[in-house]
C-alpha cells in the first residue's frame, strides 16, 4: 500500500504543479478569468492540465488495482515512468504540439500496462 501511496501523491503533486503552471501562464499572458483562449502558450498549458487530469481518472486506480494484484514495486516503477512521461509531454506540448507524441506514448503505454495487469490479475484470482 505504501508504493501507492507514495506514486499516487507524486502524481497528485504533478498536477498541483501543472494547475499553478496553468495559472502561471494566466498571469504571463494576461488573460481574465474565465477566459480560457488569446494565447498559444497559456491554451497549450492549459491542455497539458486537462490532459493529465483526464489521465489521472484512469492512472490512479490502474495503480491500486494492479499493486493489488502484483509486486507493488513494478506498479511504483511503472508509475514513475507515468509521471516522468507526463513531464515529457508537458515540455514538448507547450513548446510544439506535434511534438507531444513521445511523451503521451510513455505514459499512455504505462496507464495501459497497469490497467491490463488489473484486470489480468483479477481474472487469475477468478478462475
Amino acid at each position: 500500500m505504501e508504493y501507492s501511496a507514495i506514486i499516487t501523491s507524486l502524481a497528485l503533486f504533478q498536477l498541483v504543479f501543472f494547475a499553478i503552471n496553468t495559472g502561471r501562464a494566466r498571469g504571463k499572458a494576461n488573460i481574465k478569468a474565465p477566459a480560457m483562449t488569446g494565447d498559444p502558450i497559456y491554451e497549450r498549458t492549459v491542455r497539458v492540465h486537462m490532459n493529465s487530469l483526464e489521465n489521472a481518472v484512469v492512472f490512479i486506480p490502474a495503480l491500486w488495482m494492479f499493486n493489488h494484484y502484483w509486486d507493488p514495486r513494478v506498479g511504483a516503477a511503472v508509475g514513475l515512468i507515468y509521471i516522468a512521461g507526463r513531464f515529457v509531454y508537458m515540455r514538448s506540448y507547450i513548446a510544439d504540439p506535434a511534438s507531444r507524441g513521445p511523451g503521451f506514448g510513455i505514459s499512455f503505454s504505462s496507464e495501459v500496462f497497469l490497467l491490463a495487469g488489473a484486470l489480468i490479475g483479477a481474472v487469475m484470482t477468478i478462475i
